[in-house]
């Protein structure tokens, strides 16, 4: 499992995460050996091929659902800076 390190949100961690998948189907469709794989590969135990891309469309509706969310949440953070920083400016001038 990877954890998350101090510089990388989830949202990172994934996009990483479906970028490897992504670039392991796009190898094993290729015919070429997913490098980085230990063990086997990675779609000899998993599901069947529609399966895969039902969770590939899953994901990435999951991804741009996050991203949304993530964008909403900075734009909500940058209002609320702006507004302490005009209660701040508004308390020094007054007080």
């Amino acid at each position: 499992m990877i954890r998350e390190t101090a510089g990388e949100s989830a949202l990172e961690l994934a996009a990483k995460r479906l970028e490897r998948a992504l670039s392991a189907l796009e190898q094993r469709l290729s015919g070429r050996p997913a490098s980085g794989l230990q063990g086997g590969d990675l779609f000899d135990h998993g599901p069947e091929p529609a399966g895969l891309a039902a969770e590939l469309v899953r994901v990435r509706t999951r991804e741009r659902e996050l991203e949304a969310a993530g964008a909403e949440a900075s734009a909500a953070l940058g209002r609320a800076i702006q507004e302490i920083r005009a209660a701040l400016g508004a308390s020094a001038a007054g007080g």
